[in-house]
């Protein structure tokens, strides 16, 4: 198989440094003193719930689910219950106790707030017997034509659902390089310090956004058709005359052809959550790729600072679909006991993290799905951290995920860790910099095939024995076993570095 690591030009053997009780990255070193802004190792400090500063809340239950009828007896249909409570809390934590809920109708959460805690995955149980296409039908058809349900790889038994209602705010008038921390605007005159506003660029008819976001190794990218586009948020933090400086560092350049502006960034649903009970469909055959119908756990779709905390999925078609920003997934278990399909795969999405600066962490796979934990369309800086399960393969849906974190996870069996999906002639699987940190196996994992992405991608501690070597402008592969590799966790750390910085500041 031809790798990744073959295609650089200009190779150069590196030492790494030994730090007290292990080796260190050149990338970063031993607290960050290697890392620059702008240079090939993003900063994935501000992943998941409020960007990793504030922890996630733990509210007094207001509502209990039995006050509306709810039964939990495994019989009777609590569906209306469940929405009637929805409904009342505006906000307010919910308590589900202990038992079986049938539920046969969708669930949606479309206020700040509202949070639907259990008494934890073995005592509270919601039990989903039908599947969404049969709850309400949306039959579609995938990009090579083949008829399916558009719930194979989309929707939830149970929705968040929000907006961030952008509006543009002002356009940006001068070009940028990525690690800048300032812009020139058209009018400050609705900005203000300490906001969150969002900053946006739209590509070309000719795909040139697409093609920086590949470090000009795209692939084939025939049905991009120029409608490639790419955000991030940020806090302001100063503004003087037209110009306001900011934090995070830019994550891309900026160009004049790319249309850049500024946008509100007010999500609608906020702090809203699911915790502490498991998510049950029954127990039937897979029938394999786009033969699902539905039996998916948990749809998030333009919300912010949200979260998912200590829930088990058991026998789902697909499990989490994420689009959104800064939400928190933690201890989060994926079972399944249906009889698999080909490669023993029990469903098709495990976990998808579209938007960005999401985080993935603590979880375990416990079954295979097709593909297990997803990022797919211009996703970016999204972290999945601490994890493991029995086979994972990362995969990577094209239309230019790029920037992404993976960190201290144990892949298992480590047969398929490149398996990836996504539609024809829409670039490489993944972008620039994806960055693989502390990826153990069963087996020595091969850096990806050519196909897989452009060079321009950072492997430090995966489980092999390949020589490190760095290319300027190619693939970066240290060869630092992972038991040996300081830190064990890239998120971890940064965010450490990030919150001391802003700390020692603060008393400044």
């Amino acid at each position: 198989m031809k790798t990744i690591h073959a295609m650089s030009s200009v190779v150069l053997f590196v030492l790494t440094s030994l730090s007290g009780e292990g080796i260190t990255s050149k990338l970063w070193g031993e607290n960050g003193e290697l890392w620059r802004p702008g240079g090939r190792l993003p900063d994935f400090s501000y992943a998941g719930y409020r960007a990793g500063e504030q922890p996630i809340p733990d509210r007094e239950a207001a509502l209990k689910m039995e006050d509306f009828g709810a039964k939990g007896d495994g019989e009777t249909d609590d569906s209306q219950a469940f929405i009637d409570a929805i409904a009342a809390a505006k906000g307010k934590v919910i308590h589900i106790s202990a038992g079986k809920y049938l539920i046969t109708r969708i669930l949606r959460i479309t206020t700040g707030g509202t949070v639907l805690r259990g008494d934890g995955p073995d005592k509270t149980v919601l039990y989903f017997p039908k599947p969404l296409n049969d709850i309400k039908p949306n039959w579609g058809k995938t990009t090579g034509g083949r008829r399916t349900s558009n719930y194979s790889w989309s929707g939830g038994m149970i929705q968040f659902s929000g907006s961030f209602q952008s509006a543009t705010l002002a356009k940006v008038e001068a070009k940028a390089s990525r690690g800048d921390t300032g812009l020139k605007l058209s009018s400050t005159g609705g900005l203000k310090v300490g906001q969150r506003v969002e900053l946006i660029q739209r590509d070309t008819s000719e795909n040139s956004l697409a093609n920086y976001l590949y470090a000009g190794d795209p692939g084939d990218t025939r049905k991009l058709n120029g409608k490639t586009s790419i955000s991030m948020i940020l806090w302001i933090e100063g503004i003087k005359d037209n110009q306001v400086t900011f934090r995070p560092a830019l994550r891309f350049d900026i160009r004049p052809e790319w249309r850049p502006q500024i946008s509100r960034f007010e999500p609608t649903v906020q702090d809203a959550g699911l915790e502490e009970l498991s998510i049950r469909f029954p127990v039937t055959a897979y029938k394999g790729h786009f033969t699902e119908v539905g039996h998916n756990g948990i749809a998030m779709s333009g919300v912010s600072d949200c979260w998912i905390r200590n829930v088990r999925i058991e026998n789902a078609d697909s499990g989490i679909f994420l689009r959104s920003r800064f939400c928190t997934l933690q201890e989060i278990v994926i079972t399944s006991r249906r009889k698999g399909a080909r490669g023993n795969t029990t469903g098709h999405h495990g976990i998808v993290m579209g938007g960005t600066d999401n985080l993935l962490r603590n979880f375990e796979f416990k079954t295979r799905f097709i593909h297990d934990v997803t990022v797919t369309s211009r996703s970016s800086h999204n972290v999945a951290s601490s994890g493991k399960g029995v086979d994972l393969c990362f995969d990577h849906h094209r239309r230019a995920p790029y920037q992404n974190l993976y960190t201290d996870i144990d892949i298992g069996a480590g047969t398929r860790p490149w398996k990836c999906g996504g539609g024809g002639s829409l670039g490489k699987h993944c972008a620039a910099r994806e960055t693989f940190w502390n990826i153990r196996s069963k087996r020595p994992i091969s850096l990806p095939p050519k196909r897989f992405a452009p060079a321009m991608l950072n492997f430090v501690g995966m489980q092999n024995r390949l020589p490190t070597q760095t290319g300027i402008q190619g693939v970066w592969h240290e060869g630092i076993s992972p038991e040996d590799l300081r830190p064990a966790n890239l998120h971890q750390a940064q965010l450490q570095k990030r919150l001391g910085i802003m700390k020692r500041k603060e008393t400044q």
